[in-house]
């Protein structure tokens, strides 16, 4: 498909025809809930950013709250019960877009016993969200990633293009992989939103098939402004045109 070109960070890029966010169906990732983390405050904010992803294309977005021990303490009865709340609101707006709810989970010292306590709120085929710490790779990934699959649950890493301690070694997003985790890219990644080098291992991630899933993490309306740009990037077209992502199918 051709495009336009445009400046980007001091670089020429192609800008293409904006892809069909109703192709991807699905959103895994998101903040949706209202006053239960860092993403919407208000019902009005969950019913405005929602509002925003049915015009885009959506039909449906599975929110992931964050559950960390240390600050955001939700419950899997809380993020229920949030997300019921949102559901009656679409409801009495008429926003005519389904919703589900599973986590965010931060890799932290709880993590390990909610997983064989099987306290864990899942999306798809006993898909699970974590995320780890933005500072180094824990030293219990692969043992918790092992505990999880021992459980019955598919590990799903949340933007692993964010973790800057891997950014020098693309081989170690492969090595994940292998071990049957599924990577889940964030969307605005490829606009350059979160860092250009986070943009750079993004888009290389799309180009060595890396990706099994691709989200918002959509806190705040701006960055629903921000994934129109996204639909407009080759990463994007990639992503679809090769046929591996998998929010189609949840």
């Amino acid at each position: 498909m051709f495009g336009k070109l445009s400046n980007i960070f001091g670089k020429k890029e192609v800008i293409h025809e904006p892809i069909s966010f109703s192709d991807l169906k699905v959103d895994v990732h998101s903040h949706f809930i209202p006053g239960i983390d860092d993403g919407a405050e208000t019902i009005e904010d969950s019913l405005a950013m929602i509002a925003g992803m049915k015009e885009l294309g959506y039909s449906k977005v599975i929110t992931t709250p964050h559950v960390m021990s240390d600050f955001y303490r939700n419950s899997s009865e809380d993020i229920q019960r949030g997300c019921d709340r949102v559901r009656e609101a679409l409801l009495k707006e008429n926003i005519d877009i389904e919703i589900e709810c599973a986590a965010e989970y931060y890799l932290d010292a709880e993590l390990m016993q909610k997983v064989k306590a099987k306290d864990l709120l899942t999306f798809g085929a006993n898909y699970v969200l974590f995320e780890l710490p933005f500072i180094g790779e824990p030293a219990n990934f692969t043992s918790v990633v092992f505990e999880m699959q021992l459980a019955g649950y598919q590990p799903v890493l949340a933007h692993p293009e964010r973790y800057g301690f891997w950014h020098n070694d693309i081989s170690k997003y492969q090595d994940i992989a292998d071990k049957g985790v599924l990577l889940q890219l964030n969307m605005n990644s490829l606009t350059g939103h979160y860092s250009p080098a986070v943009k750079k291992v993004a888009e290389e991630m799309v180009q060595n098939d890396l990706i099994s899933l691709i989200g918002s993490d959509c806190h705040n309306i701006r960055h629903i402004d921000l994934m129109k740009r996204a639909a407009c990037t080759a990463s994007m077209h990639a992503l679809l045109n090769k046929g591996q992502l998998k929010n189609a199918t949840l």
